[in-house]
């Protein structure tokens, strides 16, 4: 036998280490990407080619629209009607004020760019998780901004600001303050009427439940319809509830309904084990749920809550059936006006109308997303 035999406990041994190489092409990258989320099966492979077909129908239209036929300049409607046909963006500049503060004064729109200013302000601080001071800056957002606003936006003689009826209110302020309030509002007592659903006391679970289902089967139409209606009735003669508030009550009410059911799938989601070792803990009900059962149970159901927070920003537009004007409302407002009369400009309101609320649904949706990345098990903070 040869001596050059390769000894066979060195045959699998290696002296040096190979240098790293890239991973294959069809494992990493847009390749492996569109191959995983695109194409990974013959049904999703021509669900994407639909998909395809329809943005190909859509979008190509839009643009010419908005872009290449649209009218950049002019002073009125006959200025659109010769060019093209498309998007009039100059009656758009020139109801932009109304879009946005609807009938406010001029002279104290300042106050209304203040309450956004400081509402955006103390939002986004809020909203980035490293950043610190947490319970100050919810302190002031939750507590000092919203008396800071109504003093700012309905006035106050004692401080020097006149009075701003809320009739005068209209567009993007309308549309912010009922969302906004709405969703502020809807989180704790939906939360309140979950966990009364979930009692052992018998009357408050059955004053929850009856309130639960009874908003819950009724449309916020009839909602609205009904504060606008019924709210004056409980107060004494000669006095009145102003239209805004009614529609601010109804859409809260209406909303917290909703709220508590998604709150109470993330409830019942929680192991019982959890229950078991808070209360082996000696923590009484209401420490169990504020410190162990209530952050899992909403972190779980942060998809569902902000799914209802979009949906409560889009139905704001239906406070223009009890005589507000939001922002869609001022645009419908504008048809009266005949100096802007073009086949485009009602279109153009709408595509204006259709950005703004997806611009802020859009925003939403992502931060959940975000915030669900980051709350996941397991994540490094």
């Amino acid at each position: 036998m040869s001596d050059t035999s390769v000894d066979p406990n060195r045959a699998f041994v290696r002296a040096e280490m190979l240098t790293a190489r890239p991973a294959p092409g069809l494992t990493v990258g847009p390749i492996a990407w569109m191959r995983e989320n695109l194409a990974s099966s013959p049904g999703n492979f021509l669900l994407t080619l639909v998909g395809i077909l329809i943005l190909y129908k859509l979008i190509p239209p839009v643009i010419e629209f908005a872009f290449i036929k649209a009218t950049w300049t002019g002073t009125n409607g006959a200025d659109c009607r010769i060019a093209g046909f498309g998007a009039c963006w100059p009656y758009v500049v020139d109801y932009l004020d109304e879009f946005a503060y609807g009938r406010y004064p001029f002279a104290e729109r300042w106050r209304v760019n203040t309450v956004f200013v400081l509402f955006f302000a103390l939002m986004v601080p809020l909203m980035i998780p490293k950043l610190p001071h947490k319970g100050w800056n919810a302190l002031a957002f939750f507590g000092i901004f919203p008396v800071v606003a109504f003093f700012l936006l309905v006035g106050s003689p004692t401080l020097g600001l006149p009075i701003v009826e809320t009739r005068n209110w209209g567009g993007l302020l309308v549309t912010l303050v009922v969302a906004v309030t709405g969703i502020v509002a809807s989180l704790p007592m939906g939360i309140l009427l979950a966990l009364g659903r979930r009692s052992k006391m018998p009357i408050i679970r059955l004053l929850s439940v009856v309130y639960i289902e009874v908003w819950r089967g009724v449309p916020l139409i009839t909602v609205l319809f009904m504060a606008n209606t019924m709210l004056p009735l409980f107060v004494h003669e000669g006095q009145s509830i102003d239209n805004l508030l009614r529609a601010l009550i109804g859409v809260a009410f209406f909303s917290a309904a909703y709220m508590a059911e998604v709150v109470r799938g993330g409830l019942q989601a929680i192991p019982k084990g959890q229950y078991e070792g808070a209360m082996a803990l000696g923590l009484s009900y209401w420490k169990m749920m504020l410190l162990i059962i209530l952050p899992q149970a909403l972190k779980l159901v942060i998809p569902g809550i902000v799914n209802t927070f979009i949906g409560l920003f889009k139905d704001t537009t239906l406070v223009a059936i009890v005589g507000l004007f939001d922002l869609l409302g001022m645009i419908q407002a504008t048809r009266a006006n005949p100096v802007w009369a073009a086949p485009t400009t009602m279109l153009t309101g709408y595509l204006v109308a259709a950005i703004v609320y997806f611009t802020f649904c859009y925003g939403m949706s992502r931060y959940s997303q975000y915030m669900e990345r980051r709350l996941a098990t397991g994540h490094k903070r």
